[in-house]
């Protein structure tokens, strides 16, 4: 192979890699947000498609002319750790009013090219109004409207409503705002990432508080790895058992230990199935592991207690950790030294008490804390976090640290509380220091 194709083959494999770890951090990407991004994606999206659907068993779509590009991740294991959130000061993730108004509001969207807020909220208005199991929607009080700005401002974000005319909050102070959106419908039904629709597996709403757990399984099986498939009722008289031949069984575990992967900071041996740990350690799951590794152009750590992914661009991630972007980030890592100093873990009254300590030491600290649930609601704030980045675990009542958190243990905090209420804080930082193997 001559020079000039060397450099060819070179530079599309980092060009591959690198718009990896920029889909798995942003999966829905779009032109108007990042232009730089969605051409680099745009430009090797065949190989891109290829790599995602052979290790991940993610589709990934790519739309040149409307400006879109939208990976579907399903996670192996779905949780609530990535919320909605408001687009508001503060961005508090979105309560159950508001993913309601979000699901109404996009089933009206699906037939409007283009409406105004005016007519959009009618509608969402007489749909809940006609559905038994849904509050009214009214308009007239302002917690309501600001709701509803709150699910428009997100669907805004995702590029599904444009708009022409007006501005979107002018509504949380009046009703009778007028605003002009332009709809994307195409973009608008590839948002869903479930595998089943949410339709497929209706049930009386009196029944979904008993069988929710089943209902979001359900809504994430597939039916490619064979096993147990539903014919899209709820009831059980119609779920099937299908064979589970050895490809789909191997397909199965290949793209449940690399989903979590890639899509986790850091897995844990503990966290997998005795077929997902066999399936990792063997001749074939470890080639695959290091060559998916390498194309993506991660750096994996490999440890007695798992595995770690690093990202030399610091790319590839939604969530950074250290952070110091909030009160509640930097007491996260403030709280992992009294974790780590105690292995059988800590009562929630002994991480209040941990929290009153930080409140004492940075008075200056958000003013949100600085009240007599402060301390807790800290506590709690910070171990959310944890448990987010998978550095910190539950055990019955405790909090307890996780193996990975031991690299990030505080070693030295520089100088006073900060006036951003924040601080300077060094850790142990570098890989291979400070692990518990």
């Amino acid at each position: 192979m001559s020079t000039l194709a060397n450099q060819l083959a070179s530079a599309e494999r980092e060009e591959v890699a690198r718009a990896i770890r920029l889909l798995l951090a942003r999966p829905l990407l779009t032109e108007a947000a990042d232009p730089t991004g969605f051409d680099l994606v745009r430009r090797r999206r065949d190989p891109l498609a290829r790599w995602f659907d052979y290790t991940c068993g993610w589709n990934l779509v790519v739309e040149p002319r409307r400006g879109y590009a939208r990976l579907t991740k399903v996670r192996a294991n779905p949780d609530g750790s990535r919320p909605a959130r408001r687009a508001r000061s503060g961005r508090a993730p979105f309560d159950r009013r508001r993913y309601v108004l979000l699901c109404v509001t996009a089933a009206e969207l699906l037939s409007m090219p283009m409406t105004t807020l005016g007519m959009l909220a009618d509608r969402v208005v007489q749909a809940m109004a006609a559905d038994r199991a849904l509050a009214g929607f009214d308009p007239v009080h302002r917690p309501e409207r600001m709701a509803f700005v709150d699910v428009l401002k997100l669907l805004e974000s995702y590029d599904v409503l444009r708009v022409v005319d007006g501005t979107t909050e002018t509504y949380v102070d009046s009703a009778e705002a007028k605003v002009l959106y332009r709809v994307d419908n195409t973009l608008l039904m590839r948002l869903p990432a479930a595998p089943v629709g949410a339709s497929r597996l209706a049930v009386p709403p009196e029944e979904v508080p008993a069988r929710f757990e089943d209902l979001l399984a359900d809504l994430v099986r597939e039916r490619r790895y064979g096993g147990a498939s539903t014919d899209g009722t709820a009831d059980d008289t119609h779920i099937e058992t299908a064979a589970t031949t050895d490809a789909q069984r191997n397909l199965r575990l290949r793209h449940s230990v690399l989903r979590r992967l890639f899509d986790d900071p850091v897995l844990y041996r503990a966290d997998l199935a005795d077929d997902e740990l066999s399936y990792v350690t063997s001749l074939t799951g470890r080639q695959i592991l290091r060559r998916s590794v390498e194309q993506a152009g991660f750096l994996l750590e490999e440890r007695a207690e798992g595995f770690l992914l690093v990202d030399p661009d610091a790319i590839a991630t939604d969530v950074r950790f250290p952070d110091d972007t909030s009160t509640a980030r930097v007491a996260a890592l403030l709280l992992l030294a009294p974790l780590c100093a105690t292995p059988a873990g800590l009562l929630p009254e002994q991480l209040a008490e941990a929290g009153a300590e930080l409140l004492r030491r940075f008075p200056g600290w958000a003013k949100a804390y600085q009240s007599e649930e402060g301390p807790a609601r800290l506590a709690d704030d910070a171990v959310r976090i944890l448990l987010d980045v998978g550095l910190a675990g539950r055990a019955r009542d405790r909090v307890v640290a996780r193996p990975a958190a031991y690299r990030y243990r505080l070693t030295e905090t520089t100088g006073p509380a900060p006036k951003n209420d924040l601080l300077a804080v060094t850790t142990a930082g570098s890989a291979g220091e400070g692990d518990k193997q």
